[in-house]
């Protein structure tokens, strides 16, 4: 097995299936799926079970109960259940490019993460794509998107199929490299020397965090952001709130500062609490 591919998700059966199908539909089929699940209902269980008999994915789902926004929790969770020495972080909102698994694998290096984007749709649009329409490929046509109401932009260029545009535009595009929760992966043994993410932080950052503190380890980001390329479907954000933001921003403060390499909060608090994890 080449890869695991962590997904984490919440209560969002509808996209979770579209981005599940992305997966069935990759270059490669030697790697494992592991669903990080931040306390849905039955509903994504039924689901994931359904993917499961239908398209032959090898899917570990890991669930912990609803507590509010606790994915860092649910990541350190996933990642202890990995079976891969090399891990994808993306998100069940991001649906994958076939290419998107081989792509990780071909730039991998040791000493390095991989720093990917995302190419956001309208939440008009994210309806619009059923899953035939990832099944053929069609939802990362740019006259697709276009006739079916995507804007003009410089950044459409994303979608490039052109390896040479892809190539030129990661060396010259601005946009600093960093850990993005969607579209990022990492050595296995680096994310347990860091001891994983820091579940103090709730949304706003957290990612980010985990990878300054890489970076502190001496892992350097490697930007593959015209390469790895997924869509990301639209949703409501209800989770957003600026007292999480402010105390993310403080520990992300004290990390640079300090140059943290370990959280004290991370893969060491489940030691003795393997009890409160269903995978399945």
């Amino acid at each position: 097995m080449q890869a695991s591919v962590i997904i984490s998700t919440y209560n969002s059966p509808l996209w979770l299936e579209r981005v599940l199908v992305g997966y069935a539909c990759q270059s490669i089929p030697d790697f494992e799926i592991v669903v990080a699940d931040d306390g849905s209902t039955q509903e994504t269980a039924n689901l994931i079970n359904r993917i499961r008999e239908n398209y032959q994915l090898a899917i570990n789902h890991v669930w912990h109960e609803d507590q509010g926004f606790q994915k860092t929790r649910i990541l350190n969770k996933a990642v202890l259940a990995s079976k891969s020495e090399y891990l994808i972080f993306t998100d069940g909102d991001c649906i994958p490019r076939h290419d998107f698994v081989e792509t990780h694998l071909k730039y991998k290096e040791k000493a390095y993460f991989l720093s990917g984007g995302h190419f956001p749709l309208s939440m008009k649009l994210s309806h619009q794509i059923k899953i035939d329409d990832i099944k053929s490929g069609r939802c990362f046509n740019l006259n697709w998107l276009k006739a079916n109401g995507l804007s003009s932009s410089f950044k459409n260029i994303k979608l490039t199929k052109s390896s040479t545009l892809a190539k030129l535009m990661n060396r010259i595009t601005p946009t600093k490299p960093t850990w993005n929760g969607g579209n990022a992966s990492a050595w296995k043994k680096d994310v347990l020397a860091v001891n994983g993410f820091d579940e103090r932080m709730q949304y706003g950052g957290e990612d980010r965090e985990f990878g300054e503190r890489l970076i502190n380890l001496g892992i350097q980001p490697k930007r593959v952001r015209y390469f790895a390329i997924i869509i990301h479907l639209e949703h409501e954000r209800g989770y957003v709130n600026q007292t999480a933001w402010k105390k993310n921003d403080a520990i992300r403060e004290e990390t640079k500062s300090l140059k943290r390499i370990k959280t004290d909060f991370g893969f060491n608090l489940h030691e003795s609490k393997q009890n409160q994890l269903i995978v399945d």
